[in-house]
């Protein structure tokens, strides 16, 4: 017989132990944290082979679930009809961290191949604005982190569309690195503006030499190599606001702390 918060003294193989230690409290109940990443395209193929989202799902590793809401080809003014969906102010607890990486799209020319897409520069930081307010109004302390739009390697888009279309590929750009540069200058401002953290991917990827095939796979679009210039800049940015994953509890014991005659003690 067994008193209660102790296990018997012998284990057999066909027998294992059953242990009175969680029976008086209980286990604890644990509940991972969210980081969530928000955006279009870039965002969606984060989980992809080499993809920053499946890096920071490792970095973060049984700290915190990291949950993609990537929208390939959808812009700020389509983004503002998914919030109160993916960020509902009621019923579902509100992400510890989320990515808010959006503007390549909303940086279309007007009168080329993508101008469906375009929105005017202006409106883009409006609509980053209301995403952010919505965030807060779902937490005061959930950490936002704006990303801006990434270069564009214009020979890159050029490259790649006559590899589609052959001959029929249109002629003049879609995007350019002068107009991202715009839109990416907007986010850096509102960000500012509202205090919050944000990381200027379009800057940064043009400090290294080559960057152009280096980060980019079609002139707008990931390299491993890109990926892991996000990731890098991501995880910097999450653990300047305290978000340090080495830091953060295990949602369960780690395997180390189960006594293997009593296994009840670890999750009381």
């Amino acid at each position: 017989m067994t008193t209660p918060g102790s296990c018997p003294a012998t284990t057999t193989a066909t027998n294992p132990p059953v242990c009175d230690a969680g029976a008086a409290g209980g286990s604890q109940k644990m509940v991972r944290p969210r980081l969530v990443l928000f955006g279009d395209s870039i965002t969606e193929q984060s989980f992809r082979p080499g993809g920053w989202g499946a890096a920071l799902a490792d970095t973060y590793s049984r700290k915190a679930d990291v949950v993609v809401r990537g929208y390939g080809g959808y812009n700020t003014r389509w983004a503002l009809f998914l919030i109160h969906h993916i960020f509902p102010l009621d019923g579902l607890a509100p992400p510890l961290a989320t990515t808010i990486f959006f503007g390549a799209n909303d940086a279309a020319l007007l009168g080329r191949t993508s101008e469906r897409q375009h929105v005017p520069v202006s409106e883009y930081k409006n609509n980053l604005k209301t995403i952010v307010n919505h965030l807060k109004d779902c937490s005061s302390s959930v950490v936002i982190v704006l990303i801006t739009p990434p270069p564009i390697d214009e020979e890159g888009r050029e490259r790649f569309a006559r590899s589609l279309y052959g001959q029929d590929a249109r002629k003049l750009p879609e995007r350019t690195n002068e107009m991202a540069g715009v839109y990416a200058g907007y986010c850096v401002e509102l960000a500012r503006e509202m205090h919050i953290p944000c990381i200027n991917i379009w800057s940064k990827m043009q400090e290294t030499e080559g960057w152009q095939k280096l980060y980019l796979s079609d002139g707008l679009h990931l390299t491993p190599e890109g990926n892991a210039v996000v990731h890098k800049e991501v995880v910097e940015t999450l653990r300047n606001a305290g978000l340090k994953a080495e830091h953060m509890p295990y949602d369960f014991p780690h395997h180390s702390k189960i006594d293997g005659s009593c296994p009840e003690k670890a999750f009381q």
